[in-house]
Order: structure tokens, then sequence, then C-alpha cells
């Protein structure tokens, strides 16, 4: 093996780790996002009354 073909080997090897560090990086902030996003329409839910009876019924026989 020529020293040339060793250099561009441990270079594209570089590269190839880089890339999946970004794109590790990317899919965890991509995550991230998603979590909180998820938890501000959880969050943006009325809560229940305590009793859960009222405003769930109509009284049609008055």
């Amino acid at each position: 093996m020529d020293v040339s073909q060793i250099t561009s080997l441990a270079i594209g090897l570089d590269n190839m780790d880089l890339s999946s560090k970004v794109s590790t990086f990317v899919l965890k902030k991509t995550l991230d996002n998603q979590q909180s996003m998820a938890a501000g329409i959880l969050d943006s839910i009325p809560q229940l009354p305590a009793n859960p009876a009222v405003g769930r019924n109509i009284n049609t026989t008055a």
C-alpha cells in the first residue's frame, strides 16, 4: 500500500467520523425540539374540573 493511499484512507475515515458526529448532533437537537413542542402541546390541554360531571351533561327535561 502506498503512503498516499494510507493518508487518503485516514482522511476518508476522519471525514466519515465527523459526518457521523454531525448527524448525531442534528438528530439530538431535532428530538429535543420535538420533545419541547410535545410538552408545550400537552401543557396547553385544559385540566378537567374537580367534579367530572360538571359541564358534561345537558338537562333536556326542563
